[in-house]
This record gives structure tokens, sequence and C-alpha cells, in this order.
């Protein structure tokens, strides 16, 4: 019998990734998504509602970016979000796992655990979209994460858009 240890995924998170942000819109709740890469595959995912006052809002220029993860000096961990702004500086959303309702937060968590250990993209997808939930918010939510990381599927080429572009 296999060890199964031995092929789990390496539970090391490097302290920087890579990011892209993607941008959705269900019902009428636009949602933000950061998709936390490694070596170019969904590793973790943040998501949420895209505005100041219930979760973030940021430029729509922003499309790439890292999400760093750092221990504060009481060692609290938490994870931030840097871009670089149109003018070339560096521009850091400090606490962006606190910046999401609690429920997606731990929702998210559950599927960035998914992806750490190297669930094929297609079958995560799957899971997401096969989930029955009592919330028309969290429907919603979950049918544009499935949709966010359908486009890491090998040969998929649907594209998420930002709503509402001028």
């Amino acid at each position: 019998m296999e060890n199964i240890q031995e092929n789990a995924a390496p539970l090391k998170r490097p302290a920087e990734l890579e990011c892209d942000v993607v941008r959705f819109q269900n019902q009428k709740d636009k949602w933000i998504a950061f998709v936390g890469l490694k070596d170019g595959r969904p590793y973790e995912i943040f998501t949420g509602l895209a505005d100041d006052e219930m979760g973030i809002a940021l430029p729509k220029s922003v499309v790439k970016g890292k999400i760093i993860k750092t221990t504060t000096e009481d060692g609290q961990k938490r994870y931030d979000f840097q871009f670089v702004n149109t003018r070339g500086f560096k521009t850091t959303v400090e606490g962006l796992s606190y910046k999401f309702d609690r429920e997606f937060w731990n929702y998210a968590r559950l599927i960035s655990g998914v992806l750490r250990y190297g669930m094929p993209i297609d079958q995560v997808v799957k899971m997401i979209s096969g989930l029955q939930m009592d919330n028309d918010s969290i429907n919603s939510w979950t049918t544009g994460v499935a949709r966010v990381l359908k486009r890491y599927i090998p040969g998929e080429s649907e594209e998420i858009t930002p709503p509402d572009l001028p």
C-alpha cells in the first residue's frame, strides 16, 4: 500500500505567491477573487464582495499582484495583497484575510486546502459546482468561484471580465 503522505503536496506555503485578481458578477452581487498561484497553478483562493464597506475595492486595472503571508510581532498570521499601481509604486492591502465575510473565508480555506494538495482543477470545479447551499448569496458565490477556477483548466477559454466596464 502506498504511503499517502509521500504523494501529498508540500505543506510549506511560500512567503509570497503570484496572484491573479479576477472580478465577477452573479445576480446583483459583484465579487473579487485573489487566486494565489504556485508554479502557474491555483494554490489558494480568497474571495468576497468587491466593495469598500463589505469587502475590498481595487482599481479595475489591477489584475495581478502577490499574496504575502505575514506574521505580526505578536505571532498572528495574516495574508496581504500587494500590487504595483499605474505609477509603478507598490501598494499593499493589509489583512486580506480579514476583509471578507467569515463564512466565505471558511469555504475559501476549504477550497484552498483541496487546491494545495493537487486535486485536478476540473475536479475542484465539479466539487464546488455540486455544493448545495441554502443561502442565495453563498450559491452566487460558489457559482462564481467555479467559473474563476474553470479558467485554469487546460483547454478552457472562458474568460471572466470585470463587471460594468466603461
